[in-house]
């Protein structure tokens, strides 16, 4: 059995102090995902990173919910210093399309064929925000055909209604994940 570690948007503008999007206590989270990255636990280490044109939809001025965050090239976009970059095999960029919320790393990116490519049938998921992209790519991975795991000490949660990131994690497990 083939094992992938996914260390979801740990990016700087989903940390805080002063990321465009911080996640709350996002920042408390790098040396435990460098703890898994590190760990020879898994086959392949892969971190994903939004990656939005500048007109993306989602952006209050495309009338979408949130702030500018994760813009293309930018320095909020790249992943946070505090991530190992020598610990990661493979960076896979998503939210893209400019029409798309691109939650999920499987949506619109090379995920899944990298992942099948490797042989892993095994993933544990990690990262930011856990009521977002860590949820939709939990669940697309378990509609792919991937046993998956999230680690609930290596994810924070921006919990728009208080309470968000809990319901995220119950529905993930519900699905069929388990959650660590």
């Amino acid at each position: 059995m083939a094992r992938a570690l996914v260390i979801v948007d740990y990016q700087n503008d989903f940390n805080p102090p002063g990321g465009a999007l911080a996640v709350p206590e996002g920042d408390v989270i790098s040396g435990t995902l460098n703890e898994l990255a590190r760990s020879g636990d898994f086959d392949l280490v892969i971190a994903t990173r939004d990656w939005h044109p500048p007109e993306h939809k989602s952006f209050v001025a495309q009338g979408g919910t949130w702030p500018a965050h994760c813009v293309q090239n930018s320095e909020g976009a790249e992943l946070h210093p505090d991530l190992d970059p020598n610990a990661i095999d493979y960076i896979v960029d998503k939210g893209q399309a400019p029409d798309t919320d691109g939650y999920s790393a499987f949506e619109d990116s090379e995920l899944s064929d990298l992942l099948r490519d490797h042989g892993i049938d095994e993933i544990t998921v990690t990262g930011l925000a856990t009521d977002y992209c860590v949820k939709n790519t939990a669940l697309d991975a378990l509609r792919e055909g991937f046993k998956v795991t999230v680690d609930t000490g290596a994810v924070r949660g921006v919990d728009v209604q208080p309470g968000d990131s809990e319901r995220a994690l119950e529905e993930i497990r519900a699905a069929g994940a388990t959650l660590l």
